[in-house]
């Protein structure tokens, strides 16, 4: 789990251009690379959403989600949620191990557009407590063209002023301790001509290139802008380029190479506490110190040129998270009782560690590892019929043999709790036994 020295995030934006995945993402999450992700939080944008095909993956996954996660699970990542408005997709993966401390998911969107009919541009985020530090994932998809960069900035600005969760101490995105928009944010690079950014490209000196840049330029001018980290442009603008090649926009339009696919993150400013505001003051110390810092550091910001389904690149970003936890121990205690087999009935015990709101329809899935996301189940029981259990005290629950895979294996049991969308509690691997 996170010690004090933290974990690790990637994270990646990418305008897949309605393409279909491509068979191997090793290299766009690094999947070899040591030290290993905690977790993959990864936003795309224009996904495949014609009429047709958007109903149909109302019903089932779309093919990027399952390239993702047909990648991910046997690594031990599980999909924590995902969230999707036409076009635009933000997916969070976690390590199996800190699933019971990520709490109070939601996510929603809003769409813009001027001429947003379709809903093809706009936001859709994600937030959740990590061991409870409150953070948000914004993925967007701003106006296009060059001469729209102020109305990529209200775009922006709107996104964040108007999505809300029902939650009292992070009502807004920039509530959060900790909030990372990314996404196609359409910003151009300004004055230059066709000839001199292909230079300043190929002879590698990007930095000609950063002044005219107009996500650089906005941030000069506004303020919200400027909370707002991003880390040097050292790699090749990720827009317009033939598909399958790494050479840019060879048609008659020959649109002008632009960073348009970034990754910004905000931490939120320190505000010192009200005098009469006893619940915000006491996370912070006499002398004002924050009791439970986070630490954002980046460690990476590049492109990832190898891949050609799309008109542009993909851009990935790796962060060191450094935070002290709110609490290392799950709400939920729950283990199998003695040996599971498909010929006997087996039992399983959980306690309530803490109080938390319970629900009828919370469950415990039985999964086996290497499991997807949370209803990749092989079977389920509910906790309770009606009454709910006291806090601490043990349940046991008794499972009928014909719901016990007849595969043997390694498993895992995981309490659902439905207020939160999450798995709150998970069992120690154990193993089935084969019939």
């Amino acid at each position: 789990a996170f010690s004090r020295k933290g974990g690790r995030l990637h994270m990646v934006t990418w305008n897949v251009a309605t393409a279909e995945p491509p068979e191997d993402v090793t290299s766009l999450l690094q999947l070899d690379v040591q030290p290993p992700t905690d977790l993959y939080v990864i936003g795309l944008q224009e996904v495949n959403s014609t009429p047709v095909r958007f109903i149909a993956d109302l019903l089932v996954e779309d093919s990027w989600s399952h390239v993702l996660m047909d990648t991910l699970a046997p690594r031990g990542f599980i999909k924590v949620t995902s969230v999707r408005m036409q076009g635009l997709l933000l997916l969070v993966f976690a390590k199996q191990v800190h699933l019971p401390y990520i709490r109070d998911i939601q996510t929603t969107y809003t769409r813009t557009g001027i001429f947003g009919y379709w809903g093809n541009k706009g936001g859709v985020s994600v937030r959740f407590s990590f061991y409870g530090h409150m953070v948000c994932f914004l993925n967007c998809h701003l106006a296009a063209h060059m001469n729209y960069a102020l109305e990529r900035v209200d775009e922006f600005e709107h996104i964040l002023e108007t999505q809300d969760f029902d939650m009292d101490d992070t009502p807004h995105v920039l509530d959060h301790k900790v909030v990372f928009c990314f996404g196609d944010l359409n910003f151009r690079i300004a004055d230059h001509g066709l000839h001199f950014l292909r230079s300043s490209i190929n002879s590698g000196r990007l930095n000609l290139l950063w002044s005219k840049d107009q996500l650089i330029m906005m941030k000069k001018k506004e303020a919200f802008l400027q909370e707002f980290e991003e880390g040097p442009l050292n790699f090749k603008p990720t827009y317009k380029f033939d598909r399958n090649s790494n050479t840019y926009d060879t048609s008659g339009k020959k649109r002008k190479p632009a960073w348009t696919d970034r990754i910004l993150w905000r931490i939120k400013p320190k505000t010192p506490p009200m005098e009469d505001d006893d619940e915000k003051a006491s996370t912070l110390t006499d002398d004002g110190q924050d009791e439970y810092p986070i630490v954002v550091s980046q460690d990476k910001y590049t492109s990832e040129m190898s891949y050609g389904v799309s008109d542009h690149k993909p851009v990935i970003a790796t962060f060191s998270l450094e935070l002290r936890k709110c609490f290392d121990t799950p709400m939920v205690h729950i283990s199998p009782e003695g040996v599971w087999s498909a010929d006997q009935d087996a039992a399983l015990n959980y306690t309530i560690q803490e109080d938390f709101m319970s629900s009828t329809w919370d469950w415990i899935g039985l999964y086996k590892v290497g499991f997807k996301s949370a209803s990749d189940y092989e079977t389920f029981v509910w906790v309770r019929e009606n009454d709910l259990p006291e806090t601490n005290e043990d349940i046991q629950i008794s499972v009928d043999k014909d719901e016990i895979p007849l595969l043997g294996g390694q498993y895992v049991l995981g309490y659902y709790s439905t207020n939160m969308q999450s798995i709150i509690g998970l069992s120690a691997n154990f193993q089935v036994g084969d019939l």
